[in-house]
């Protein structure tokens, strides 16, 4: 943890009075060379003051993607990795190799999951990281949240679109684009195949649940764009009749 340190028993008071979610560390330190000890006053983020602050919320697909593939099965670092490259192969990533160790760090300071011993011999042993109790609560809560996240983007989507009512060609040209693009997307769809862990291990069910939940969305987007574009052509056909 970064310390701040205080220069004096003044400094230190304001601190007391202006920071209370700070707490003040008196230590006597004996400097090589320095016959007398010192005393240094460090200002660290109090942890029985910090009790009442809210941890912030994560937002990090990677670390909730990661949290799930421990929830299924316990595994070290380096193996996690490896199964998180295979099951969101084209639709997620790690930036980097030291990527996993970051995430891994920033679940277990959440108390999202735990390290336990591993096997083999002492020199070979690799710490293994499983989720815990709460993880499996808190990734829970993070799925059904997503619902209101992709209606959030739907929502903001129409809303910008929206921002072009007046000009009804420039907006008719966006909605065209959007439909084909929705069928380009129903194509890859039908047509894709996914190898991953996870369908290796369930027959295909996590393909055919992936396939079935893009058609339906793309179905439903395809018919909204049409719509949209019945209501737009009639508006701007209103705009231009009336006086």
């Amino acid at each position: 943890m970064t310390e701040t340190r205080a220069p004096d028993q003044v400094s230190v008071k304001l601190v007391e009075r202006f920071a209370p979610h700070l707490e003040v560390r008196r230590r006597v330190v004996v400097p090589i060379g320095v016959a007398c000890p010192l005393v240094r006053y460090d200002v660290v983020m109090g942890e029985g003051r910090a009790e009442g602050r809210q941890t912030p919320p994560m937002h990090s697909q990677v670390n909730w993607s990661l949290l799930g593939l421990m929830i299924k099965r316990p595994s070290y670092a380096y193996e996690l990795a490896k199964r998180f490259e295979r099951t969101y192969e084209g639709v997620l990533s790690l930036s980097s190799v030291s990527h996993i160790y970051t995430a891994l760090a920033a679940l277990k300071d959440r108390s999202l999951i735990e390290q336990i011993p591993g096997t083999g011999t002492e020199a070979q042993r690799k710490p293994i990281y499983k989720a815990t109790e709460q993880g499996i609560t808190e990734y829970r809560g993070w799925l059904l949240g997503q619902i209101g996240e992709d209606r959030r983007r739907q929502q903001l989507f129409v809303l910008q679109l929206a921002a072009l009512i007046g000009h009804p060609g420039a907006a008719l040209g966006i909605l065209s684009d959007y439909e084909q693009e929705c069928e380009v997307q129903k194509t890859k769809t039908h047509t894709r195949e996914r190898t991953n862990e996870t369908v290796e291990a369930n027959g295909g069910l996590v393909a055919r649940l992936l396939a079935e939940e893009q058609g339906l969305v793309l179905d439903a987007k395809l018919a909204w764009a049409q719509y949209a574009q019945q209501e737009l052509e009639a508006f701007s056909q209103a705009v231009r009749q009336s006086p």
